[in-house]
């Protein structure tokens, strides 16, 4: 997330109670977490086997539990005991939950020729373009922007928060969001699906993509340009799938990883690692399509050469 203006230092010690150390003229632009750190940043880290990796990493601000550690050069090390909580009072801060008192908020901007249907719900700040439908009993939380040309079928809800915790003390702690989702032109989404905003950046769909019913996009994925979406997907989070990819039904994506331009994925497979350009997969886990059906060829005449070899 980006602030609107560079914040001062004084406002996020006031927010966190956290001890400067290192380069106090920094300029803070924005919140992320460690996989979409940008200069400028707040980021944090509690955790020493992430230590080395964080105060690498492009964060400009690093909260952080412990004072053995060098600052970088440029660098700023905000240090408290939690930085975790920290953190998340930032988010809540700067992203406070704002209620809406009536179906479509007063603050959404909705284009020219947009048709949207009976019990609908659009939420503060929201953007939706030119010559959209949105069928009834869609939910659009706040600030999705939507470009033009898109439908929307009923029961879609965008931009519900990340299934994002953090383990601690045998607890969890919800990892607030603060990200957004992005919808280009000329895409449709089916009816029932779900798309979660990022945590603290964007989830995107690129345009003219297309999405069956019952389709599950978790946080800060990024779908490209003209893919095609089965019934029953679900894509976690912070996954990257390039242009023109098809997916068929029930295929299920892990988390941090990328689908290449141009791939096949078939339908019921478990894609557990990143799938080159071009390429057609199958099966759990999924894998170069020719050679799955290979393998379960002969796993089919396994029985009958076992028999041949009197095992």
């Amino acid at each position: 997330m980006k602030f609107p203006v560079s914040i001062h230092l004084e406002k996020i010690i006031e927010i966190t109670c956290a001890k400067p150390v290192g380069n106090t003229d920094v300029e803070i632009l924005g919140i992320n977490e460690i996989h979409t750190v940008e200069r400028g940043d707040i980021s944090f880290v509690d955790h020493p086997k992430y230590y080395d990796k964080m105060l690498k990493s492009k964060a400009s601000i690093i909260l952080i539990n412990t004072e053995d550690v060098s600052c970088p050069d440029g660098k700023l090390l905000l240090i408290t005991d939690d930085p975790f909580a920290a953190y998340m009072k930032i988010v809540k801060y700067f992203a406070p939950f704002e209620p809406c008192s009536s179906s479509i908020s007063p603050s959404a901007s909705i284009g020219e020729n947009t048709v949207i249907q009976p019990n609908c719900f659009v939420g503060n700040h929201v953007k939706i373009g030119n010559n959209c439908i949105i069928h009834s009993n869609v939910s659009i939380y706040d600030n999705v922007i939507i470009g033009d040309n898109v439908i929307i079928h009923s029961g879609c809800i965008l931009g519900a928060d990340a299934f994002y915790f953090q383990k601690k003390k045998g607890l969890y702690r919800k990892f607030e969001s603060c990200g957004n989702v992005i919808i280009e032109d000329n895409v449709e989404i089916g009816a029932l699906c779900t798309i979660d905003r990022g945590v603290s950046n964007d989830t995107f769909i690129g345009s003219g993509t297309k999405f069956d019913n019952h389709v599950q996009v978790g946080h800060d994925t990024r779908i490209g340009r003209n893919c095609l979406i089965g019934c029953h997907c679900s894509i976690a989070g912070v996954t990257i799938i390039e242009d023109d990819v098809l997916v068929w039904a029930e295929v299920c994506i892990n988390k941090d990883l990328v689908v290449g331009r141009g791939a096949t994925i078939l339908a019921t497979s478990g894609v557990s690692k990143s799938v080159p350009a071009g390429a057609t997969y199958f099966g759990i886990p999924a894998a170069d399509a020719a050679k799955k059906w290979r393998e379960l060829a002969a796993l089919k005449n396994l029985p009958e050469t076992m028999r041949k070899l009197n095992l």
